[in-house]
């Protein structure tokens, strides 16, 4: 095989790879987006777009710390929580069960030195719980997701 091919071949595997990898991300219901700031800042920048959205954060759970605390090791990482009443309630009222998932969690972690930032695809939640109706408040939710999670991912 010539250098060529060997060089076309690596690039298809590549692309096939990475193409695998984001197909897995969206299977299993996960939006998932890499940052250039650490855990922390990250969760910080999470934080603050919450609040200047108007949204409340109930929790901010550090993992690593709790791991500290039994002497164990565990790579940096955070969840938030936070919710929108406004957003959150017509999901609860067309399916309660939804309640375990809401409000939002979106996790923060360090993957052998790259900070990644992740959630639950409100699509995917829609379909855990067969929630029928509040298409408004996931498409809302959605967006929200989205755009909180680029701001804190920048």
């Amino acid at each position: 095989m010539t250098f060529s091919r060997k060089l076309k071949f690596a690039a298809a595997a590549a692309t096939l790879v990475m193409a695998t990898a984001g197909s897995a991300a969206a299977d299993d219901g996960w939006i998932v987006k890499n940052s250039d700031a650490s855990v922390e800042q990250t969760a910080d920048k999470l934080v603050a777009a919450v609040e200047k959205a108007g949204a409340k954060v109930f929790a901010r759970v550090d993992h690593a710390a709790g791991a500290k605390s039994i002497d164990a090791e565990l790579a940096d990482m955070t969840l938030v929580m936070f919710g929108n009443p406004k957003i959150g309630t017509p999901i609860l009222q067309a399916s309660p069960r939804a309640g375990i998932d809401l409000p939002n969690r979106v996790l923060i972690w360090d993957e052998q030195g790259q900070t990644r930032i992740g959630y639950l695809d409100p699509a995917a939640l829609k379909t855990r719980h067969k929630v029928k109706g509040a298409d408004e408040a996931f498409k809302v939710m959605a967006g929200a997701l989205g755009k909180l999670t680029d701001a804190a991912s920048k």
